[in-house]
């Protein structure tokens, strides 16, 4: 593990001994890269996105809590993804490198903690190994009443062109994309698989229980301050999704892990 510089943003780097690695900046507890042993970068970062703390990053993995896009009376996808997360441990077992970071009420801003007046505890271990990224994210109520939330890691995958894009498991077909498209797929069993003439990703999760695909298409990126016009293809977001706010009682945790490969 290394403390490093991202942008303006302190960040760890998590290696392996194989020479897989990522970066994840303590802003957002956010993964801004990924490359796994064979080399080359497996994650989307927008060349106009902020680095300096002052909005959410675009690309990478951002943090989706305790609201998914505007389901809610909150901001926009939560506050995890604009709050200061902590790094708790690190370490090597088995070959795999690994950096779990944490976020509680008492490491939010003044305005979001009084907007979500809930105790609660948030975990994120990033695992690395060879061309495989795991990521588990854990919800605890450490309050005394129950407490709604959705969640969901937004995954910007980084792909050589939109259109050579395909995608199964999310639909009876195989799913292709050309512009614009932002689709909500419930009760998501087995695998995702998305493959291009770069490499095929298998993806598998748990305890999500929705995946959302997305891409902006050419018409909403040149709305967009944080993106270039033509940026819209080069990546796809595959997220795993908890959508249904679904009550966490207290003292209990819920935890959802992605894994791709």
């Amino acid at each position: 593990m290394e403390n490093i510089t991202f942008g303006q943003l302190p960040a760890i780097r998590i290696t392996a001994p194989d020479g897989a690695s990522a970066v994840v900046t303590l802003y957002g507890g956010h993964l801004v890269s990924w490359h796994g042993a064979d080399g080359g970068e497996r994650m989307f970062l927008s060349s106009r996105s902020a680095l300096d703390g002052s909005r959410a990053i675009r690309g990478g993995v951002p943090v989706i809590f305790p609201q998914f896009a505007e389901q809610g009376s909150g901001m926009r996808h939560g506050f995890a993804r604009v709050s200061n997360w902590r790094l708790l441990d690190n370490g090597v077992e088995d070959g795999a490198a690994w950096a779990e970071f944490a976020l509680s009420e008492g490491d939010l801003a003044p305005a979001h903690a009084a907007a979500w007046p809930h105790r609660f505890a948030l975990t994120l271990r990033v695992t690395v190994r060879a061309n495989e990224l795991r990521m588990a994210f854990r919800v605890k109520n450490n309050g005394a009443a129950p407490f709604p939330f959705t969640a969901a890691l937004h995954t910007y995958h980084l792909v050589p062109h939109l259109a050579d894009v395909r995608i199964d498991g999310v639909e009876p077909g195989t799913l292709a994309l050309e512009d614009k498209l932002d689709n909500i797929y419930s009760a998501i069993g087995g695998t995702i698989t998305l493959a291009t003439p770069a490499r095929v990703l298998t993806l598998e999760q748990e305890g999500f229980t929705d995946a959302v695909v997305w891409n902006p298409g050419a018409a909403d990126t040149a709305a967009l301050a944080d993106m270039d016009d033509a940026e819209y293809q080069r990546f796809v977001c595959i997220e795993p999704a908890r959508l249904a706010q679904d009550l966490l009682a207290p003292g209990t945790t819920w935890e959802g892990r992605y894994r791709i490969f």
